[in-house]
């Protein structure tokens, strides 16, 4: 018998030992590339509705639908935008908008790992309202 006959169907089994493995590098890669996305796009949303709302005029469910639909354009769902305070005035010398996304609503592969976790995104700017009097 030469070596050959001997080998058969091994190489078969190194592959169905090998890809479960490469298969969970792939996914945990997508995975935490998304937890990413949403991290920077979270702060980005942040910055931009405090930047919405430090103008006069500005109030705070205009810089609410800014991150809604900034964090929209990666499909984020069930967020949390807060902005402080939670009425403008023109006495208002800083505001404050924190954005909080669930991370297991926002998985793609295995949510019940990410329970409870969340990421939260928070940008302070001085506005630009002044008081004529």
């Amino acid at each position: 018998m030469s070596k050959t006959i001997k080998r058969r169907g091994v190489a078969i089994i190194e592959f169905a030992f090998a890809v479960p493995v490469l298969l969970l590098f792939l996914f945990a890669g997508l995975e935490f590339g998304r937890i990413i996305m949403i991290r920077h796009t979270a702060d980005n949303a942040a910055y931009e509705a405090a930047r919405v709302a430090m103008v006069p005029g500005a109030t705070v469910e205009e810089a609410k639908n800014k991150a809604s639909q900034i964090l929209s354009t990666v499909g984020v769902r069930s967020i949390d935008v807060q902005v402080e305070p939670e009425e403008l005035t023109p006495e208002t010398t800083e505001l404050s908008v924190t954005i909080i996304v669930p991370v297991a609503e926002n998985s793609w592969v295995v949510p019940k790992f990410f329970t409870g976790s969340t990421i939260q995104a928070t940008s302070r700017l001085a506005t630009e309202r002044y008081n004529l009097d």
